[in-house]
């Protein structure tokens, strides 16, 4: 580490800024935009090649967001995300909470700068301050503190690291693809009825979701309070580890005192079932890869046999964007067990779900190999990372 210097993120940075919010109230500013405009919660430790929302040159003229350029490292200020980092690989726009930092080139590699900020989240969250929301602000970033070696250094270990996330990008990206197959398949085979001559065959009936599945909802919320409750080898399930993939992994894990807490209601989901979100972000869905124990802001639906996995997995994709309308509730709205059970759907005969699962099985299965390999990577990636930024590793 002799080499090495320690910086303040303001020393490596050509512009720091934050961004802005048109008007909400004003139509103009969001109808038809086409300028991509990041917000926080899209801010994860990832490259980001495309926004959720977007604005108008007029709501860009009429606020205090602006452009940032490709390569820039984005740092979340506020809400759950804050301390997260990301780099965005297309210009965009950011709302104000996000910290928006253009490196210099010639000082550091933008990489080196994000990793960096990665590997130190913990203790650049733990710098948050703030009542009911914890924040971070521009000139605490700013002014913290990172060790940079010379600049042929940084970009050794960046590509290092960058390596493994082009890889699972790359993975990503596959899945997504097949996804899109999957989608096609169902798609001509149950909306369009294409090998059936254009119309439903007769032999099949409209039913109720409930009849091809089975419901259990997540109860095992420990006490935060209680730390033997958490770090332990049973994989808990909660609304944000939902991915709209296979789900490998969750960010946090329970002992088996802190499962069995939740007495009689502590029950373990079964792989190959669908995970759904039922509050907050309301409808996203996964495939659940292992045993793991759910939150109350899951439900698990297990078809009841397992060659409908793709089948009810497709009909509960093409129906996503309808669920948050479904959740009901004053205060927080939330979709429930008895809503789903009553979902009308198509129910082919046995032989046909036989065909498909065979066509789209295969498909799964790459997608879940493609899941597993990105996960293994991530734990590489991870494990490396606090070692090649300490200089304990030679890159």
């Amino acid at each position: 580490m002799s080499e090495w210097k320690e910086c303040t993120i303001g020393e490596l940075c050509k512009k720091i800024c934050s961004g802005g919010t048109p008007n909400r109230n004003n139509d103009t500013f969001y109808l038809n935009g086409n300028i991509p405009w990041l917000n926080t919660k899209e801010v994860s430790f990832n490259r980001i090649y495309q926004t959720e929302n977007f604005i108008t040159e007029l709501g860009l003229k009429n606020s205090a967001a602006k452009w940032i350029p490709q390569n820039t490292v984005v740092v979340a200020m506020y809400g759950a995300t804050a301390g997260k980092s990301a780099i965005v690989k297309i210009p965009v726009t950011t709302n104000q909470a996000c910290c928006n930092l253009t490196i210099d080139g010639s000082k550091a590699d933008y990489r080196f700068v994000y990793y960096s900020l990665f590997n130190r989240y913990e203790h650049l969250a733990s710098l948050a301050n703030g009542g009911a929301q914890q924040n971070l602000n521009a000139g605490l970033i700013r002014e913290f503190k990172i060790s940079v070696p010379e600049l042929e250094t940084q970009t050794k270990i960046a590509d290092i690291l960058s390596s493994l996330d082009d890889k699972i990008e790359l993975n990503n990206q596959i899945n997504r693809n097949l996804e899109e197959q999957a989608k096609a398949i169902f798609k001509s085979w149950f909306i369009d009825f294409e090998p059936f001559g254009g119309e439903m065959p007769s032999d099949w009936t409209i039913g109720k979701l409930i009849e091809l599945c089975d419901f259990q909802e997540g109860y095992v919320n420990p006490a935060q309070t209680h730390n033997e409750f958490f770090d332990g080898n049973i994989k808990w399930l909660r609304a944000v580890d939902i991915n709209e993939s296979f789900i490998i992994e969750t960010s946090r894990t329970l002992t088996t005192a802190g499962f069995e807490s939740a007495g009689k209601s502590a029950l373990l989901f079964k792989p190959n079932t669908i995970a759904i979100s039922k509050s907050g972000t309301i409808g996203r869905l996964g495939i659940v890869a292992d045993y793991m124990c759910g939150n109350r802001a899951v439900i698990d639906i297990a078809p009841r046999s397992e060659i409908n996995l793709s089948f009810i997995h497709q009909y509960l994709k093409l129906h996503q964007s309808e669920f948050p309308d479904l959740a009901v509730g004053s205060v927080q709205k939330n979709l429930y067990i008895s809503i789903l059970e009553n979902l009308d759907i198509i129910i082919p005969t046995e032989k046909t779900l036989y065909s498909f699962a065979n066509i789209l099985d295969p498909i799964y299965k790459q997608m879940k190999c493609l899941c597993q390999e990105a996960s293994n990577l991530k734990i590489i990636r991870d494990s490396l990372l606090p070692k090649l930024m300490s200089g304990e590793l030679s890159h």
